[in-house]
């Protein structure tokens, strides 16, 4: 077992805290610890990441309060290890990722934490737009829409693109039903190509669009 000097006390905590995750993670990283944990990287626990989110997903969904405290520690630990692994090669730490998310709520958030008057929550999100192009350096529509990240499900990737492209007024009055012609259209292939991935398909019509926006603020 790990040579922890207060070890008995620490297995015997009433209650654990933040910040005993992050030393349980550093132990269990360390030489010593669990021969798993110390051989994961970025890369190895990725998609474990976006398992736990899901499942965190899947219990708000089912309003079940207990499962979703469970899973909402699953994706805390996800957090916990990646900025571990992050550290350890000393590229960031907790306090880089705190700081950076702390500062980026209080940018963001004007009307609270400045002078800033709203009058509502469509306010609210016109300034968080605003603001975070401007600090991404987006000077246009289509820079934004590349910002999505392309990791994304299709379905998802393309709604957030449509939605970017609704803000300059195109497909504004038609949006669900540009959204329907891009889903059916992707549907429609995959049948009439047998082994054709919709998902495939959705994502490069999504890509054509992006580029069809561009185009068209660049006109």
């Amino acid at each position: 077992m790990t040579d922890i000097p207060d070890l008995p006390e620490f297995l015997d905590k009433q209650c654990y805290g933040f910040d005993d995750l992050r030393r349980i993670v550093a132990i269990l990283r360390a030489p010593g610890g669990c021969p798993w944990d110390a051989e994961q990287t970025h890369e190895s626990i990725r998609k474990n990441f976006i398992e736990e989110t899901y499942e965190a997903i899947e219990a708000i969904n089912k309003g079940d309060d207990a499962l979703l405290c469970e899973e909402l520690g699953d994706v805390l630990l996800q957090v916990a290890l990646h900025t571990e692994i992050a550290r350890e090669r000393g590229a960031f730490g907790w306090e880089q990722v705190t700081d950076g998310i702390c500062r980026k709520l209080i940018e963001r958030h004007p009307h609270v934490f400045g002078a800033t008057q709203v009058t509502g929550v469509g306010d609210v999100l016109l300034n968080w737009d605003a603001i975070k192009r401007r600090s991404k350096g987006q000077a246009s529509t289509g820079q934004a829409m590349e910002s999505v990240p392309r990791e994304l499900p299709a379905l998802m990737r393309a709604e957030k693109l449509q939605k970017k492209a609704a803000k300059i007024g195109i497909g504004e009055n038609d949006l669900n039903g540009a959204m329907g012609a891009l889903l059916f259209s992707a549907v429609q292939v995959a049948r009439l190509l047998p082994g054709c991935d919709a998902e495939l398909v959705l994502a490069e019509a999504a890509d054509k669009f992006l580029e069809q926006v561009k185009a068209q603020e660049s006109a």
